[in-house]
């Protein structure tokens, strides 16, 4: 199911939601969104595993309908990880192709001017619900506003790697 970007249109203009994509740490999975507009990327927390099968969570399906639902100029204060960058700062998306073995990667790096958790880039990788995404990262790369960002589109050269 594709989630509607219409329901968080506000003052700017959705491009694209980036969905179903967590981030590994040594102790835990968080999970996380990404909602593309005209202005800015928009990373959004919706939760987080701990790594004990006992304490594992809704993989964030719950928070993620708070994020479908809700109004752009919303989304950052949904969550105190939650920031954003603005579309001028965003330099490069790469797009990494899962395979039968591995999930697909995406990487953004982005102009660290302002204060940021994450030194201008974040590494995200597929959940076991993601769709592969690859038509939303292609049409990334055919939006005039992104010209500016080198966006990539990879495919692993071997399917067990």
């Amino acid at each position: 199911m594709t989630p509607s970007l219409e329901a968080m249109t506000e003052t700017d203009t959705p491009i694209a939601r980036l969905t179903h994509w967590l981030r590994q740490r040594p102790n835990s999975i968080e999970f996380w969104e990404l909602v593309v507009t005209d202005d800015r990327v928009v990373w959004c927390f919706v939760g987080e595993s701990y790594r004990s099968m006992l304490l594992r969570a809704d993989m964030g399906e719950r928070d993620r309908a708070i994020v479908d639902d809700s109004k752009l100029d919303e989304l950052e204060a949904l969550a105190e990880e939650n920031f954003e960058i603005p579309l001028e700062a965003l330099e490069s998306i790469r797009l990494v192709a899962g395979t039968r073995f591995r999930r697909a990667k995406l990487e953004l790096e982005w102009r660290d001017d302002a204060d940021s958790r994450y030194d201008g880039q974040m590494t995200l990788v597929s959940t076991s619900d993601a769709d592969a995404q690859r038509d939303i990262v292609a049409s990334l790369a055919e939006d005039p506003r992104l010209e500016h960002v080198d966006i990539e589109l990879d495919t692993r050269r071997w399917p067990f790697f």
